[in-house]
């Protein structure tokens, strides 16, 4: 009886007082940590290279493991969250996180730290979509819950944006292997707070949990994420590299949705995609995701290799974003109510492709005003997109369904930012090669030309070895055709964007709540008449007290506190 009045205690104390906001901190720092390791190790590749001296492929997949094994198991660990208890997954998360984490800073081969980094994914699929789908439920309240993933897009921004910065100030002053060793003290210090603090929930115990779904569902993902990235990595469409994996992960995911159609309790409820407000919100993240990461790899080779900046220079050319980014974040849940769904999703694609084609201004020589105004406005544009589309997503599903629907959300993160690299990077490329095809003529050997139309990199390896005339002929014309192929890949990207910013009239006009906790300007309640959700626990007012969660006759996990669904 005593761990019964416990939980209810626990669940009580974290949605219907301030102790929610404890919980969204603890939620917090366990997404920051996933979001700091999946760009902490970039800095340090060339430190492991030269310690452990793995192959071209053994170093590709050491880079890789982490984010095809986190992305591929989203879906399976979000839906078993539901099924056996989110807190319980987010915290075998943890501490398997830990335990990976020791592993890849002592690993002392190729192989130990690849298995470390795919330990790693598995610990950040469990911790990823748990921690949405209890921020779910902690946040019963739409208003309370917009400000919430506010905070929670805001963090993993932060995360993704200083994850190198950090990485290469530790690997400057101490190891290569320290950029995993700071995670086992913020493990320490959460697994913990998050026992102690974190509310147990799971959605509707429908039957039993559909394991070899589960599995295809990671199959199908894995093989189409590693498709897009080798894609992305050069390999041609046609290339068994990417083919077939892309192939057979798009064969286990339609035998995924096909089972799941015909299952009684499937693991994903398909009908979902069928809810406009859902499917739109899930292809708004893709397409913003796709925009951010391709535009940042862009960028970063744009800053170096083109204006000569070294990495920490191009880091703090690039705080702008990260700090627009934080302030769409914190300023996300006052927009959501003032324009509602619809206007705050289009209207941050349309400011994003306004800061896309203010950089194709971007030339031969640094212009910092230029670059940090299109940052601003690219960082704060894309943030007020994916803040609109999380929180359209989430509150448009089932709570019963919280995990399944975070995964996919994660997932749609994950598929993004593998699609904008081998999206906006073949653009990249078919615009810059052509660019030096002319070389042979003026006097540059043929095979050098063929090395340096690979990338700009390459070029500028290719003229330092051939130097002289030929070379400087080399180095200028590639990095006048790399600006070339850099504004028709921006002019690309706004396109895709303004497409996306279509695609958001799909969404509601305006954010539904419960009546008497209307969210739209002055708190009108004929805004919100008939607007109610079944289930939902209004806030506590003087002509309503508080709602309390009834305690469980058994020692089970309470339930989710409503549905948030947006009204129809």
């Amino acid at each position: 009886m005593s761990g019964t009045i416990t939980a209810g205690v626990r669940l009580r104390r974290a949605a219907d007082g301030a102790d929610r906001w404890v919980v969204l901190v603890v939620l917090c720092l366990s997404l920051l940590v996933v979001a700091l390791d999946a760009t902490v190790l970039h800095v340090a590749v060339p430190s492991v290279t030269e310690d452990l001296r793995p192959s071209a492929t053994g170093l590709l997949w050491i880079v890789d493991a982490y984010p095809l094994v986190c992305a591929s198991l989203l879906i399976l660990f979000g839906t078993l969250g539901d099924r056996i208890g989110r807190r319980r997954v987010l915290l075998l998360g943890y501490a398997l996180f830990g335990v990976a984490s020791l592993l890849a800073a002592t690993a002392d081969t190729p192989a130990v730290l690849i298995a470390a980094r795919a330990l790693l994914g598995v610990g950040g699929a469990m911790i990823m979509p748990a921690t949405l789908s209890i921020l779910r439920q902690v946040f019963p309240d739409r208003r309370e819950r917009a400000l919430a993933i506010g905070v929670w897009t805001a963090v993993a921004a932060v995360g993704a944006a200083t994850g190198p910065v950090i990485g290469g100030f530790l690997v400057e002053h101490f190891w290569w292997g320290s950029v995993f060793l700071i995670n086992i003290p913020l493990m320490a210090v959460i697994l913990p707070l998050g026992r102690w603090l974190l509310p147990e929930s799971r959605g509707a115990e429908d039957g039993p949990w559909d394991v070899l779904g589960a599995l295809t569902a990671a199959a199908g993902v894995l093989g189409v994420v590693l498709g897009v990235k080798r894609l992305g990595g050069g390999a041609g469409l046609l290339d068994p590299v990417s083919l077939v994996p892309f192939a057979l992960g798009l064969t286990f995911l339609v035998l995924f949705i096909r089972r799941q159609k015909r299952r009684t309790h499937p693991l994903i409820d398909i009908a979902m995609f069928a809810r406009p407000a859902f499917s739109t919100a899930v292809g708004c993240i893709v397409l913003a995701m796709l925009a951010l990461v391709g535009l940042q790899l862009i960028a970063v080779q744009y800053l170096q290799l083109v204006l000569g900046l070294s990495p920490l220079e191009t880091g703090l050319r690039l705080l702008p974003l990260t700090f627009a980014a934080m302030a769409a974040g914190a300023t996300g849940s006052y927009t959501l109510r003032r324009v509602g769904p619809r206007a705050m999703v289009g209207w941050g694609f349309v400011l994003t492709a306004s800061a896309v084609l203010l950089l194709t201004a971007m030339g031969q020589h640094d212009r910092p005003a230029l670059l940090t105004a299109g940052f601003v406005l690219l960082g704060f544009g894309l943030q007020t997109t994916l803040f609109g589309a999380y929180e359209s997503m989430l509150s448009d599903a089932p709570a019963e369904r919280a995990g399944g629907a975070a995964a996919i959300g994660e997932t749609s993160y994950q598929l993004g930012a593998g699609l904008g690299i081998a999206l906006l990077g073949s653009v990249m490329n078919a615009a810059y090669a052509p660019g030096l095809a002319t070389l042979h003529d003026r006097g540059v050997p043929a095979r050098a030309g063929a090395e340096a139309s690979h990338s700009l990199g390459e070029a500028y390896q290719v003229a330092a070895q051939l130097g002289g005339p030929a070379g400087e002929l080399l180095r200028s014309t590639a990095r006048h055709a790399f600006v070339g192929g850099l504004h028709v890949t921006l002019f690309v990207s706004a396109g895709l964007l303004l497409l996306g910013a279509l695609a958001a009239l799909r969404l509601p006009k305006a954010m539904d709540c419960p009546p008497k906790e209307a969210c739209l300007p002055g708190g009108s309640e004929s805004a919100a008449a008939g607007s109610a959700t079944p289930g939902v626990v209004p806030a506590p007012s003087p002509e309503r007290p508080a709602a309390r969660l009834m305690l469980p006759a058994r020692r089970e996990p309470a339930e989710a506190t409503g549905s948030g669904r947006a009204a129809r």
